[in-house]
């Protein structure tokens, strides 16, 4: 298999919880009901991951947020992906994600790696 592209994202910790703080409806519009109740900090790295997936995928127009999440697998986090992400994913040939993330500092990061 080919990388069909690496995506990479960094998010200030601080700075994403006041964002939630300040809009209340952000949580509900970035993340699917399994991710809501966790951690800021955990929140910020699944924001990094799922820019990284649009980035990855050339940061395609009208992608749902809803349509990226990360899930827990047998292994850990993985990326999972339906409807609008899906379809550019299924364009572009990717088959296969894999995902590291990672919070210290203050910073939330997450790497994606698309395989096609």
């Amino acid at each position: 298999m080919a990388i069909i592209g690496i995506g990479v994202d960094v998010v200030d910790i601080a700075r994403f919880e006041r964002q939630l703080e300040r809009t209340p409806g952000l949580r509900d519009r970035l993340f699917v009901p399994a991710e809501r109740d966790l951690h800021p900090r955990s929140l910020a790295a699944r924001f990094a991951a799922k820019e990284a997936v649009a980035k990855v995928l050339g940061a395609p127009a009208g992608m749902n947020w809803q349509d990226c999440w990360i899930g827990l697998g047998p292994k850990g986090p993985e990326v999972q992906v339906t409807g609008t992400v899906l379809a550019v994913a299924q364009e572009c040939g990717v088959k296969r994600w894999h995902l590291s993330m990672s919070h210290d500092g203050g910073i939330a990061t997450a790497m994606v790696v698309a395989e096609g």
